[in-house]
């Protein structure tokens, strides 16, 4: 059986202040994500809940944590200083929480993209030296309808493996959009594709596949990319 979350709190000293998190354990743990929620839901929403279960089944454990905005059961998203910290804050307790164990970090869309930020602005905060990559499940490119990869050029200064895992109707990824940034990105960046998947990597009907297929879709890639960065062949 697979062990319960861990409810904790993770301080925030540039905020002084601190959020909720859940560490979810995982049997035989061979690394740790650090996964932040996106700009529409918490920590607890449905997809996070299932990608940090679906990870523990595969070996890898993950701390999920609010933004000071949810914290507060607000709507609208923090001041980006105050969600960069709390990036900061957050990767810090997962290297605590990690031990000896490899390093990930990463999100959910706007979770996503703030972690590269965070780690591009301040690569030597606490934990960032030691993270073996990050995660994108749905790296928000551009707003829907608008042009520019402007959200993207902080890559550059990221130096480690990134792991896009990108839908083919993103509509704030389109495809041939990202994947010139991918390829500009070199040895770091390994794209997935996921056909069919929205930025909420939901499916139609009419693919022929369910939303939890693609969910073990997603959950496999991840757990593989982080397989092979921690310096394990298998996930």
């Amino acid at each position: 059986m697979m062990p319960a979350a861990k409810s904790l709190r993770i301080e925030i000293p540039e905020l002084e202040a601190d959020v909720s998190a859940l560490w979810q354990r995982a049997d035989d743990e061979r690394a740790l994500l650090v996964f932040a929620h996106g700009a529409g839901a918490g920590m607890e929403h449905g997809f996070m809940q299932s990608v940090s279960a679906g990870l523990a089944k595969r070996c890898v454990a993950t701390l999920r944590y609010q933004f000071p905005y949810t914290e507060q059961g607000k709507r609208a998203p923090s001041r980006q200083p105050a969600l960069l910290a709390t990036v900061r804050a957050a990767v810090a307790r997962g290297a605590e929480l990690a031990g000896d164990r490899p390093l990930f970090a990463g999100g959910k869309s706007m979770g996503g993209r703030m972690t590269s930020l965070a780690v591009a602005r301040d690569p030597a905060a606490a934990g960032f030296d030691a993270l073996r990559g990050i995660l994108f499940f749905g790296f928000p490119l551009h707003a829907p309808g608008k042009t520019g990869e402007e959200r993207a050029d902080h890559l550059q200064d990221v130096d480690v493996p990134l792991l896009f895992l990108q839908g083919t109707r993103d509509k704030l990824a389109e495809l041939p959009r990202l994947e010139p940034v991918c390829r500009a990105l070199g040895w770091q960046s390994t794209l997935h594709i996921v056909e069919g998947g929205d930025h909420s990597f939901h499916v139609l009907k009419r693919s022929g596949r369910t939303d939890d297929e693609v969910l073990e879709e997603i959950t496999d890639a991840a757990a593989q990319f982080v397989a092979a960065h921690a310096g394990d062949a298998t996930p």
